[in-house]
């Protein structure tokens, strides 16, 4: 049948970032479709916690906390869930931050935080499964990206930045690793419920004008980003490769 294709069954997903918002919706959603979950933050409490609820729901989960920014610390956790017989088939790259504020004043120190967050993590942890998944010749890497990586708006342009470069570095990763068996992609979210928007969430203004800047007229549900995140982990997606899918209510397609 061809939903076996999406069949998560006997896959490990490590998902950064992942103790709230988009990072636990997707784990939870890939969990659904059959696979083991190992979540990730640095924030151990609320780490355990985001275990415990999926746990509740039959789930198999387990925890790494390490701070994805740090280079070293990546590869070691990464080694570590190797040794121990969990390796990981699927890499969910979903830490990011955000800062906001006019360019011409932007702080250079949050400017720095943006790019190890929103870039160099992808890199790192990337980097440190893709050793186990290029010997084994198989893997599915699935980067974060945004509505920003495709169009800017006022007072986010570092982030924007960084989401510009996040698509690019998956077009190099599937261009360094397809051949290898790797299928590495980008999921680009739109303007969903979170955490990270909840200044925008609780503007009135904002959101009046999100709804009739967005054709589907609404902010998305984060459980609206689970079927791309499947399609993207699963043998449904085995020849796609440097593909960023927007998951946007249509704002990339429409001025």
């Amino acid at each position: 049948m061809a939903t076996s294709l999406f069949d998560l069954s006997g896959q490990r997903a490590l998902v950064t970032g992942s103790s709230q918002g988009i990072g636990l919706a997707l784990a939870r959603g890939l969990a659904e479709a059959g696979a083991e979950l190992v979540l990730n933050g640095r924030d151990s409490a609320k780490l355990e916690a985001a275990a415990a609820s999926l746990t509740s729901l039959g789930h198999s989960v387990t925890t790494t906390a390490f701070d994805v920014t740090d280079h070293a610390a990546a590869k070691a956790a990464v080694a570590k869930l190797e040794s121990e017989g969990r390796p990981v088939h699927i890499l969910i790259n979903n830490a990011g931050m955000q800062h906001r504020g006019p360019l011409e004043d932007f702080d250079a120190g949050m400017f720095n935080q943006l790019l190890q967050t929103n870039i160099a993590s992808v890199f790192n942890v990337a980097q440190a499964v893709s050793h186990y998944m290029i010997g084994r010749g198989a893997g599915k890497i699935i980067n974060i990206a945004s509505v920003q990586t495709a169009l800017a708006r006022p007072g986010i342009a570092p982030y924007t930045a960084t989401k510009g470069a996040v698509a690019n570095l998956t077009k190099g990763m599937a261009t360094d690793w397809a051949r290898h068996g790797l299928q590495c992609n980008a999921l680009a979210p739109g303007y969903f419920d979170t955490p990270l928007n909840a200044a925008l969430v609780a503007d009135a203004e904002f959101s009046a004008w999100l709804e009739k800047r967005t054709p589907a007229g609404r902010w998305g549900d984060v459980e609206e980003l689970v079927g791309a995140a499947v399609f993207l982990s699963s043998r449904a997606s085995s020849f796609v490769n440097g593909h960023t899918l927007f998951v946007d209510g249509g704002i990339t397609a429409s001025l």
